[in-house]
């Protein structure tokens, strides 16, 4: 990225401060015909004609959520902006606008920041979102903090709406950030495609409404792992949920991870979080083109895989 001019190639945060900083991002971000009043006053104001507002709120911690040796700084934004819109996206909506917070070290290249935000933006531009506002501050790692807001034309899909008798469905990627998180964890960077799967998730942003109008009793976006997910969709609904591995794709390059590292492919599929792909329950034979078959909804508790307790790695835990 180029920068823009004035603004010297080494300058940091500290160089430009917050006001300087602000003024370049603004410039970054485009404005919908949605934002009567965008960033630069105290608050955004959004018009709202129909439907459901729906609004999420997520975080990401440097050296927890990503490493600034392992993706550039415009894949930190897409993956900022992604996991977000996501959220608005698995309640069968679309996300209109965001705000973004970005807590940052006094020394960090002001580059890097600029570079994020245009990751961020480009993310946001494949749904036709806005960033109408955000905050700055110091801190001794970066931390970035995003709330989006989006709607949605019917009733919004919750993960407590699944019965028995429903059948169970994914669509989008699934295990391939888990398996380049493995790749990067050793310290190697191929197969690239898992590699750049971690860095920049490609969640099925019109996946979402479509199944809301096919009739999807539950649905979550798979974030923490396909059975971690599962399992609050089973908790939710008071249903209990059993996983047919017989009916999951494992991609090859999985197969390649896991033969170099000793593990076991559908590992990634199961356990595998970040890829953003939607799970959901729909009435049986009402499943949408574009989503895969993966399971049944029957009466009980808890999620089963092929009908028995699964002893692998079920996701990802945030404490």
């Amino acid at each position: 990225m180029t920068l823009p001019a004035g603004v010297p190639a080494d300058a940091t945060l500290a160089d430009l401060g917050e006001f300087g900083l602000v003024s370049q991002l603004v410039a970054l971000f485009a404005q919908g015909e949605h934002v009567l009043v965008g960033p630069g006053d105290d608050a955004a104001v959004l018009r709202v004609r129909t439907g459901h507002v729906v609004v999420s709120t997520d975080l990401l911690v440097e050296g927890r959520h990503f490493r600034r040796d392992w993706s550039e700084a415009e894949d930190v934004g897409h993956r900022a902006a992604a996991q977000n819109l996501s959220d608005i996206n698995a309640m069968g909506g679309r996300a209109h606008s965001l705000t973004v917070g970005l807590a940052a070290p006094a020394d960090l290249p002001a580059r890097w920041a600029l570079e994020f935000a245009r990751g961020f933006a480009d993310e946001c531009a494949l749904v036709g979102a806005s960033v109408v506002g955000g905050d700055l501050t110091r801190a001794d790692e970066v931390v970035v903090a995003v709330t989006v807001i989006g709607a949605c034309t019917q009733a919004p899909v919750l993960r407590s709406g699944a019965r028995a008798g429903d059948v169970l469905a994914l669509t989008g990627r699934q295990g391939w950030s888990a398996g380049g998180l493995a790749v990067l964890s050793r310290g190697f960077r191929s197969p690239r495609a898992l590699v750049e799967a971690y860095r920049r998730p490609a969640p099925p942003y019109d996946a979402g409404k479509v199944a809301a109008e096919a009739g999807a009793t539950a649905m979550i976006d798979v974030s923490d792992g396909l059975l971690a997910d599962a399992g609050h969709i089973a908790a939710d609904s008071g249903v209990a949920l059993d996983v047919r591995t017989g009916s999951l794709e494992v991609p090859e390059p999985l197969h390649a991870v896991a033969a170099a590292t000793g593990s076991d492919p559908l590992s990634f599929v199961l356990g595998g979080g970040e890829d953003h792909g939607l799970l959901a329950t729909f009435p049986a034979d009402s499943v949408p083109p574009g989503w895969l078959q993966i399971g049944v909804v029957t009466e009980g508790e808890g999620v089963t895989v092929d009908g028995a307790a699964y002893d692998g790695d079920a996701g990802w835990t945030h404490f």
